[in-house]
């Protein structure tokens, strides 16, 4: 049997984001949502040991699209609840290296924040915009990922992510994806993510 992943709980009580994220929202997120990633990745991995050890046959293109999937899930969602926190305790103006870095690499924050605040407004269909860093040659990236199978720049960290599923905000912001990015940045986390940023750069 492999090892299993697990359910991180909120660094945050489910309210805590709210007036940005409600209650009910973050509720459903991380208890149903993001459960049944970790649940999906484990089925996965045990239908991989199983036909490893011949005790099942199995679809091996339609596993590891499952796998890939929902594990995918599991690392962005993982990364996402840390990357917020409660208005006033997050958003602003980052300080700090990574502060400093977006400065170089974007000529300041509002230029920053207006593209990937496009980058997850035009995100087609379902997915998330990523703030990744290139350690090879040291500068900030953006990506966008449809859905979640883990496709961003191979072995770049995640500093930043949004998650523009609709299951992220349409209860509370119904089909106006642009009005939850333009309210997330009050819940940004910069701390966690110059955190991401120091250690992605050891």
């Amino acid at each position: 049997m492999p090892n299993k992943y697990v359910l991180p709980e909120l660094p945050y009580k489910y309210n805590a984001l709210e007036p940005v994220i409600s209650q009910e929202i973050m509720t459903l997120h991380h208890d149903k949502h993001h459960a049944a990633y970790v649940n999906g990745a484990n089925a996965a991995l045990d239908k991989l040991d199983k036909a490893r050890k011949g005790e099942a046959q199995i679809d091996i293109k339609a596993v590891l699209r499952d796998y890939s999937f929902h594990f995918g899930g599991h690392i962005l969602h993982s990364i996402f609840w840390p990357n917020m926190a409660p208005p006033g305790k997050g958003g602003g103006t980052p300080g700090g290296a990574i502060g400093d870095k977006i400065k170089a690499d974007f000529g300041g924050f509002d230029k920053f924040k207006q593209q990937f605040g496009d980058a997850a407004k035009a995100v087609e269909g379902s997915g998330w915009a990523l703030l990744l860093y290139d350690n090879t040659t040291d500068q900030l990236v953006l990506t966008q990922i449809e859905k979640q199978n883990f496709m961003h720049l191979a072995q770049l960290p995640i500093l930043l992510g949004i998650d523009v599923w609709e299951h992220a905000y349409y209860l509370q912001y119904k089909n106006d994806r642009g009005a939850y990015v333009d309210k997330w940045w009050d819940v940004v986390n910069w701390s966690d993510v110059d955190q991401r940023f120091t250690k992605a750069k050891r």
